[in-house]
């Protein structure tokens, strides 16, 4: 009788959440359409006079094609600019500085494919997976042609500012391991010092126990489970492909175009044996989750390391206290529903008893705290396999001048894993100083050439505590 309670508890909280996470794709989805359509409509009654020209120069004489790009890299179910008509990932970040790209990467898609792709996205060109990595996975080895690079000009004397959010940051770090390792052919010259500084926002190192509750089997980290959230999203990801929509991927795309699932060049039984998960990328593994489990982080970050020439700062959220000795959600107005009963799962988040734990001196409570997607002890700093550099940030002033090679790391309190993105209604100021304060760093307080201190130091202390 009890086990089918539970059972009944599992299958509601399964409609619960794919109810709630459709509804809010829906949100997101008319919210872009009607955006479009207002400015469309203003733009055919309210012409802009074509004639005028901006010149390109931020309030200190400085030409803007002369900095250094800040590139923000979206997580999962991201999008950058392009998608989703002028709805903005970053919550309309990117118009606080006159030099900002956002690239629009495979939502889905596994961080290594990611990280190819914001390398052909920069410097141009065709994406090539690689021939090893595509026989592997089964996917073509080529994808997106860029005929024209947003930053062709990208080398050790032109380095770029990156910023991540969630699973971008750990897509920037393979990208900059594959850079210093010199994996992209044609490219010969390429090394770490490509990069000038990682901001991460909520970033994706060390993996998330979410994964389990969305469906990831915690023994291996790879396979799904047969019911579960991730089955639901992965039968609607591979219809969305196989449809293969014109208008519809031209406004929103999963990315996995280089597994050829479209209509166009797959029959109906090659949809039957996607469906059946004999073919694909959620059976090879080459997608976004495996690499998000513990198990897919610890494995990915062997390979990665903390370059001694690079800056990296990084800023961990959390929705959960402690009451009574036991973790749970802060407030459940404050915590967006999408995120909600993740949340509360994760505060109380065991390990299976009959699995081995994941590394040696694990703990239950550790991975407690959360932020309803992430575990905070996860977006601190890189600390699976082995601890990178790090030093928790109290005081801004305490940490200038800025040394290159450590994880600068800041935890902020009442913050969930979208409230700096997406909405910026729902975080108001905090959002404003949070984006300032990262730009401001990027161009005043990190150099290589010429690593002089400002004039000012930057001090931006809040009561959220949220500017490094």
């Amino acid at each position: 009788m009890i086990s089918w309670w539970i059972h009944a508890l599992q299958l509601a909280e399964l409609i619960v959440s794919s109810l709630v996470h459709m509804i809010y794709g829906l949100y997101i989805f008319s919210t872009a359409v009607a955006g479009d359509l207002s400015q469309s409509l203003s733009e055919r009654f309210f012409k802009p006079d074509g004639n005028l020209e901006v010149k390109r120069e931020d309030p200190s004489g400085t030409n803007v094609d002369d900095l250094p790009p800040i590139v923000l890299v979206h997580g999962i179910f991201g999008f950058g600019k392009g998608k989703l008509g002028s709805f903005s990932y970053f919550a309309g970040a990117e118009k606080k500085d006159e030099r900002v790209l956002v690239p629009d990467l495979g939502s889905l898609t596994s961080i290594y494919d990611r990280a190819c792709e914001l390398f052909y996205y920069l410097k141009g060109g065709q994406v090539d997976y690689g021939e090893e990595h595509s026989k592997i996975y089964g996917h073509l080895q080529f994808g997106r042609v860029y005929e024209q690079g947003h930053y062709p000009e990208w080398d050790e004397d032109h380095p770029i500012h990156f910023v991540g959010h969630s699973a971008g940051a750990q897509v920037v770090r393979v990208l900059q391991q594959m850079l210093a390792d010199k994996e992209f052919k044609g490219y010969q010259n390429t090394s770490e010092h490509w990069i000038l500084s990682i901001t991460s926002l909520s970033g994706a190192f060390n993996g998330t126990t979410r994964t389990y509750f969305d469906g990831m089997q915690p023994d291996d980290g790879k396979t799904m489970k047969p019911v579960s959230l991730i089955q639901l999203c992965r039968i609607g990801v591979i219809m969305y492909d196989w449809l293969d929509i014109p208008w519809l991927k031209a406004y929103y795309n999963f990315g996995f175009d280089h597994f050829n699932m479209s209509r166009k060049k797959l029959a109906l039984w090659g949809l039957v044996d996607c469906l059946l998960g004999n073919a694909g990328p959620f059976t090879a593994g080459d997608w976004i989750l495996s690499d998000l489990t513990l198990q897919g982080s610890m494995e990915m970050n062997r390979r990665l390391q903390t370059f001694p020439d690079t800056f990296y700062f990084s800023y961990a959220t959390k929705r959960t206290r402690k009451i009574l000795g036991v973790t749970v959600p802060s407030g459940i107005l404050g915590i967006h529903p999408l995120l909600f009963i993740r949340a509360l799962q994760m505060s109380q988040w065991r390990h299976p008893p009959d699995v081995p734990p994941p590394y040696k001196g694990y703990r239950d409570e550790d991975w407690q705290d959360n932020d309803g997607a992430l575990n905070t002890i996860s977006m601190t700093h890189p600390r699976l396999p082995f601890e990178h550099p790090n030093r928790l940030v109290v005081d801004d002033s305490d940490c200038l001048p800025l040394q290159p090679g450590i994880w600068y790391y800041k935890i902020i309190l009442e913050a969930d894993h979208i409230l700096f993105i997406v909405n910026r209604d729902r975080a108001r100021v905090q959002s404003d100083l949070m984006y300032d304060s990262i730009f401001e760093r990027c161009r005043k307080h990190v150099f290589r050439k010429t690593p002089t201190l400002p004039n000012q130091p930057l001090s931006l202390n809040n009561s959220n505590n949220n500017n490094l």
